[in-house]
């Protein structure tokens, strides 16, 4: 039996009300306490949540990476217990259960469930169709230089309560739900965690490779400033608003630390042909390099642009224009030494921002820095061996990754399908 017929047959002839976001839930914004004020953070008893916590931990968390003191509580209030967190801006769409009394960042919405339907709804329940919302969320953006959700809508957007007159069949159907996503997703888990522990065993071993390869220790090889290698070249501001199917190949910051790898020859979204005087672009072999992101890890992460043509860049990166394989400069930013290197040169304010000038004084090797024919052809080298082990541990088209990901997929599809309750027809149409 399908998940739609299942559905179908589990509501029977009930009926099904469609609230608003807005009406369900109360809805407030998280806030980061002031970072110079050491008593808000020193010896921190309170949960405060950010997006790394959903990266490293899952969506359904009950203590946080980060955590901060009474002091720093806005009016002594905390978000209740059996809540959820949204993000609305950067990473828009990702979202999480928390069980316990919390804060958050500035980037998640927190939804917690009102009064009147707090008997009359299952929160896992709720959780689950928040991957629905999540989805309404990546494609309703605002005009902004920061990608943020249309907050209008989202507060229109409905979510189904089956049998809103009878509380206890309308808590059995929920928890049915629940049930069977718990063990999909249970299942699914078991399924990939094999496939999860072997890929981040080969990502562990391809990252002490890389970085041993690029130390070039006792090797003819000469650490230069990136400002006396090349130049940056900072880009000009369009929104996701401005996407279009046909028009000029663009390159949005948010992209290159969700959807591009090391090196990229084509771009993933295009603009109008009337901006064009409006942007600034990328050549051909420049890096281009974040100068934001919601994790330090995001500031500044680079990738090679190989296309034929130049590509315009958001205004949050940079091009940065040299005379190396651009392949070897992205993969010496990749390393565990330029990383650590880099934390000294990135502002950790509401958004965290990469100091360009003082970043141009971080270093990468030059192999035979006296000899350009020779340093290219030993860049090249290097790239070949590295482009192998990245091929294996990143590619979505073929391995490890490919599997784990057509898993993902499929769970989500099934998800989908069991939270498709029936609209009036009307809205149907």
């Amino acid at each position: 039996m399908s998940a739609a017929n299942f559905l179908e047959k589990l509501l029977g002839d009930a009926e099904v009300e469609w609230v608003p976001v807005s009406e369900l839930f109360d809805l407030k914004n998280g806030y980061t306490p002031s970072r110079s004020n050491k008593e808000f953070w020193n010896s921190g008893t309170i949960p405060w949540f950010r997006m790394d916590d959903i990266r490293a931990n899952g969506r359904i968390l009950k203590d946080s990476l980060l955590k901060i003191t009474p002091e720093a509580v806005k009016g002594e209030r905390l978000f209740a217990g059996n809540s959820i967190i949204m993000a609305t801006s950067a990473t828009i769409g990702e979202h999480a259960l928390i069980t316990v009394p919390y804060l958050a960042n500035q980037r998640f919405t927190n939804l917690t469930v009102k009064e009147r339907f707090e008997t009359q709804t299952n929160i896992k329940y709720l959780f689950y169709y928040c991957f629905l919302l999540a989805e309404w969320c990546e494609k309703n953006t605002t005009k902004s230089s920061f990608a943020s959700v249309d907050m209008k809508g989202f507060r229109r957007f409905q979510i189904p309560i089956p049998c809103p007159d009878d509380p206890e069949k309308s808590l059995a159907i929920q928890g049915e739900v629940v049930r069977i996503l718990d063990s999909f997703a249970e299942l699914t888990a078991e399924l990939t965690a094999e496939l999860t522990a072997e890929l981040t065993a080969r990502k562990k071993q391809y990252n002490h490779y890389r970085d041993r390869l690029l130390s070039f220790e006792g090797g003819d090889v000469e650490w230069k400033p990136l400002d006396e290698i090349g130049e940056f070249i900072r880009g000009k501001r369009f929104t996701k608003a401005d996407y279009v199917d046909e028009g000029i190949d663009v390159i949005h910051y948010g992209e290159i630390y969700t959807r591009y790898g090391v090196y990229a020859s084509q771009a993933l979204s295009k603009v109008s042909g009337a901006m064009a005087g409006s942007l600034r672009y990328a050549q051909p072999n420049d890096v281009i390099i974040t100068d934001v992101g919601e994790t330090v890890d995001d500031v500044g992460k680079a990738m090679a642009w190989l296309g034929e043509k130049q590509v315009a860049i958001h205004d949050h990166c940079y091009a940065f224009r040299h005379e190396m394989n651009p392949k070897f400069v992205a993969y010496c930013m990749q390393t565990s030494d330029f990383i650590a290197k880099k934390y000294k040169y990135v502002a950790q304010t509401k958004i965290n921002t990469l100091l360009i000038r003082p970043f141009g004084k971080a270093k990468i090797p030059v192999p035979y820095p006296d000899d350009p024919t020779k340093s290219l052809a030993e860049q090249a080298r290097i790239v070949a061996i590295l482009e192998k082990f990245d091929t294996l541990t990143t590619s979505l088209s073929e391995g490890l990754p490919r599997e784990i990901e057509l898993r993902e997929k499929q769970y989500a599809y099934y998800r989908d399908q069991l939270l498709s309750f029936p609209k009036p027809d009307a809205e149907a149409a």
